[in-house]
């Protein structure tokens, strides 16, 4: 079953093309849980009226044919500036494909184009097309992979430092959380390139369990680190509160 195009009297989309590429990574790649070589983009283009807008997801090459053969027809010949309508067609036409994961990936790089296309049919930046919540926002430099050695990541945080950023996000929970001793070496050696000024942030990628989360998060604070992201799973909701309120009960209680 199709759906029928409304009535409208603007540009409509008139086309959409999908591509996948493959891009090697300058270093191995890696964090808590995966290690890679390589990342696929799967870029999407919807054009209208002379104009291109695009969009982007990483994810497996499998999101491209989602996208022409689930969604594409769901946004072709339908109004441009409807954006928010054509995210509700490919959400709910993706009810039984499995809206999360690859599916999910496809539908956020096709909104992404469509918005990208308003805002160049509009001749407007994005950030006037949505509006601003803020003059300026604060921006840090994320990486430090689990497979870099002591000098390939003193050399990332150092060009970071260069370019006048003092917030730094590194991964630990290497292996998935087998190497705690490890992990505390590497937020130690970025505290002291970054310097005690800047802010430094730990990305363990759901590799921890909850009482190890627990306990690192409590280590790291000598380091001066102020976040850490994804102590768990994020999909062990009951986890994260878990790991939260230990956590903040032992700030508190220090």
């Amino acid at each position: 079953m199709t759906e029928t195009a409304p009535h409208h009297d603007g540009p409509v989309v008139e086309r959409l093309d999908v591509s996948a590429y493959r891009i090697p990574t300058d270093l191995p790649g890696g964090d808590a849980t995966l290690t890679w070589d390589a990342t696929t983009l799967v870029l999407v283009e919807a054009t209208a009226a002379g104009r291109t807008g695009l969009g982007f997801t990483y994810g497996s090459p499998a999101t491209a044919p989602v996208i022409e053969q689930e969604l594409a027809d769901l946004v072709v010949r339908h109004d441009v500036f409807d954006v928010p309508a054509a995210n509700d067609r490919m959400s709910r036409a993706l009810r039984n494909a499995g809206r999360p994961g690859i599916a999910a990936g496809a539908v956020s790089a096709v909104d992404t184009a469509l918005w990208d296309l308003k805002a160049r049919l509009l001749d407007l930046p994005l950030v006037r097309l949505l509006g601003a919540a803020r003059e300026e926002v604060a921006v840090y430099g994320g990486g430090g992979l689990t497979p870099y050695d002591d000098r390939q990541l003193e050399e990332q945080l150092r060009g970071w430092t260069e370019q006048g950023i003092d917030r730094m996000k590194i991964k630990v929970a290497e292996s998935w959380g087998r190497r705690e001793a490890h992990d505390l070496h590497r937020t130690a050696l970025a505290r002291r390139v970054v310097g005690d000024t800047a802010e430094l942030y730990v990305d363990a990628n759901g590799g921890y369990t909850r009482k190890q989360a627990v306990r690192m998060a409590a280590a790291t604070t000598d380091f001066g680190v102020t976040w850490l992201e994804e102590p768990v799973s994020s999909d062990d909701l009951t986890g994260l509160r878990e790991v939260n309120r230990t956590a903040a009960d032992r700030h508190r209680s220090t």
